[in-house]
């Protein structure tokens, strides 16, 4: 059964690169046909990779003839990359649905690599051996910079894919050396390190190979953590490397644009985890975890607060990628120190946490990203400032934003309030771990990460209440139109699984199981139900169905009291106007300056934080005598890590 399903995702690999071919070569008014195509190989994906996560197989190994001249690549499928394969097809499906809408098919310059970009991530995630993996991840790369660089007349869109270009090369030439000095022929280096699998044996680079050979140790062993750190942190947003993400992720089509945020950035993650936990040994010491954990903080609070300080929908959603990654780091490295410590109920706890969240994110990341997509074309715009009452023109886009964003704020019974809960607990848990140093670290990255979700949840509540709710701040806005059916039915498919992912996520941790067992050693079986959801088997736990239950039964009392006891009849009265006077006739959707708008939300963080932590600067444009225009306030960021690492590409809009 296992070779089949490993058979089928790479017959699914090799038809979506045909199908890029295709796309590259077919009239526009074959769009539709190549859309639909992708469509059903991700859907086949997506039953393959979840057929093989509820089987619970071991590993499968299938070579392809293809490859360098007399050597094959290695084709794996085990538990963790089903689960990452799973995230893969869920959100690539969706974003291919919502692609078929008439206004995103107006634009066919992307075409060729939406397709091609899926297939690269899933050759990285099938990879079993260093060859297959560099060359999935760099196609990946590759894919994806073509698609920030389709719309190459705006000049934001040059300096995205510049910029990330030289990311792209920078993580190849960390992570190459990194497969190198993990096989065992590394030491010393020789011409017989560099061969990946003659004949398909698995000998060189193939991981069979790495984990038969002995562990890295002293200098190899910290160069190892060090260059995959860089390159695959790079590629995944991890502080101080994130400075791309925020100018990449806006610049692409909004289901490529998704697809990078919820799907790539988790691929990245899958490589750490790899390289880390499985192909570098059990055998590691108990410092492995703190880089990751340092740079899981600084990801989370600089995205965190950025996505408060941004005016742009993708923009923001883009700098929370960057905050929900860095949580995923850090429950990635207290899982690196408990097993280290010897630990593996707490390791078993923080990979369990790091691995739903990403699941959780990547669902609730690729809603919000097509939900703004959806904004942007029903209200003529991304930017805050233009938004607003949209609840009243496109409902559906609002409530399943509203979904979303209620997972983004990680709040219950959202998907993302489970994961972080359990990123939050281990925490806690490995407070008792090493000496002070280490436990003063994790007091630190447990109020960090408080912060960091406030923030988050402000985010949240800023680009709600500004984009969809109070009134339209342009005539556009208040004529915006819902978006069509494929939209509609990819953001209703999303924002659903996203909320059965936040009320049943021990369904999700039962299914996560086998790939906790191949990380960390063990699986929480003790501690998860489907109902409820324990740190540990003898501590309360987080039943979300339950607290739903009561969040529901609390909102129906206060319609009941409302109903009973309110007064019979309305009366229309002046909407608030902020101590300004009454809009004109000619205004009937309002004055824009009586609306507290996306800068005035973010303007006590953005001075009391943003000034040292982002750069930000802000000035005021008065106008010319004569001129009626109002004055405004112009705001400006610039990412201090990008003054040291890229300084002439990094300027931040």
């Amino acid at each position: 059964m296992t070779d089949l399903l490993l058979q089928v995702l790479a017959l699914v690999v090799a038809a979506l690169f045909v199908l890029g071919g295709l796309g590259g070569v077919a009239p526009k008014s074959a769009r539709g046909m190549v859309m639909a195509a992708t469509i059903a190989f991700c859907a086949a994906g997506l039953v393959a990779a979840f057929a093989a996560l509820v089987s619970g197989p071991g590993a499968k190994t299938l070579a392809v003839p293809f490859g360098p001249p007399g050597y094959a690549m290695l084709l794996t499928l085990d538990a963790l990359s089903g689960v990452f394969l799973l995230l893969l097809f869920v959100t690539a499906t969706a974003c291919s649905v919502y692609a078929l809408d008439p206004r995103e098919a107006e634009d066919t310059r992307a075409l060729p690599f939406f397709p091609a970009f899926i297939g690269a991530m899933a050759l990285t995630l099938l990879a079993g051996d260093g060859f297959t993996l560099v060359l999935g991840f760099e196609l990946m790369s590759l894919a994806s910079w073509a698609t920030v660089l389709a719309r190459h007349e705006e000049p934001a869109s040059r300096e995205a894919a510049l910029l990330y270009i030289g990311i792209a090369a920078f993580a190849a030439a960390c992570l190459i050396p990194a497969l190198v000095l993990l096989s065992p022929a590394a030491l010393p280096l020789s011409p017989a390190a560099l061969p990946l699998a003659p004949g398909g044996d698995g000998s060189g680079l193939s991981f069979a190979a790495m984990r038969a050979g002995p562990p890295p140790e002293g200098w190899r062993a910290t160069l190892v953590l060090g260059l995959v750190l860089l390159g695959a942190g790079a590629k995944a947003g991890l502080a101080p490397l994130h400075v791309w993400l925020p100018l990449a992720h806006p610049a692409a089509p909004s289901h490529l644009s998704a697809l990078m945020s919820g799907a790539m950035t988790k691929v990245a993650l899958y490589v750490i985890i790899r390289m880390l936990f499985d192909l570098a040994g059990p055998a590691q010491p108990l410092w492995w975890g703190v880089p990751l954990i340092l740079m899981g903080i600084a990801s989370a609070v600089l995205g965190a607060l950025r996505a408060n300080t941004e005016g742009d929908l993708k923009a923001i959603l883009a700098a929370s990628t960057i905050e929900n990654v860095g949580l995923i780091a850090i429950g990635i490295g207290v899982a690196l120190v408990a097993r280290a410590a010897d630990q593996p109920s707490l390791a078993a706890l923080a990979m369990g946490g790091a691995l739903l969240h990403a699941l959780n994110h990547g669902v609730f990341k690729t809603l919000l990203f097509l939900c703004a997509g959806s904004a942007q074309h029903g209200g003529g715009s991304r930017a805050l400032a233009r938004l607003g009452g949209l609840i009243h023109r496109m409902p559906v886009t609002t409530a399943c934003a509203l979904a979303g964003c209620l997972a983004l704020a990680a709040l219950p019974p959202g998907s993302g309030f489970a994961s972080e809960w359990m990123l939050l607990q281990s925490v806690f848990a490995a407070a008792r771990l090493g000496g002070l140093a280490m436990q003063l670290l994790f007091a630190v990255t447990a109020c960090l990460m408080a912060m960091a979700a406030a923030l988050a949840a402000a985010a949240a509540v800023r680009m709600i209440g500004v984009a969809f709710l109070g009134r339209p701040r342009t005539p556009r806005a208040s004529a915006a139109e819902e978006a069509g059916l494929p939209v509609r039915a990819a953001l209703i498919g999303l924002a659903a699984l996203s909320l059965l992912l936040g009320l049943l996520p021990g369904l999700a941790l039962q299914w996560i199981g086998p790939a906790l067992r191949l990380t960390v050693g063990t699986a929480m079986t003790e501690q998860v139900s489907a109902l409820v959801l324990r740190p540990a088997s003898a501590m309360p736990g987080y039943a979300a169905p339950a607290i739903a239950a009561l969040l529901g039964l609390g909102l129906a009392a206060v319609l009941l009291a409302l109903r009973r006891w309110a007064i019979a009849g309305h009366r229309r009265g002046p909407a608030w106007a902020g101590g300004f006077a009454a809009a004109p006739a000619w205004l009937p959707f309002g004055d824009p300056l009586t609306q507290y708008g996306g800068a005035s939300f973010a303007q006590p963080l953005r001075r009391a934080l943003g000034a040292s932590l982002l750069g930000a600067r802000e000035r005021v444009d008065m106008p010319l005598p004569g001129d009626t225009r109002p004055a405004s306030l112009a705001v400006s960021l610039r990412d201090p890590a990008a003054f040291y690492l890229f300084l002439p590409l990094a300027r931040l809009r």
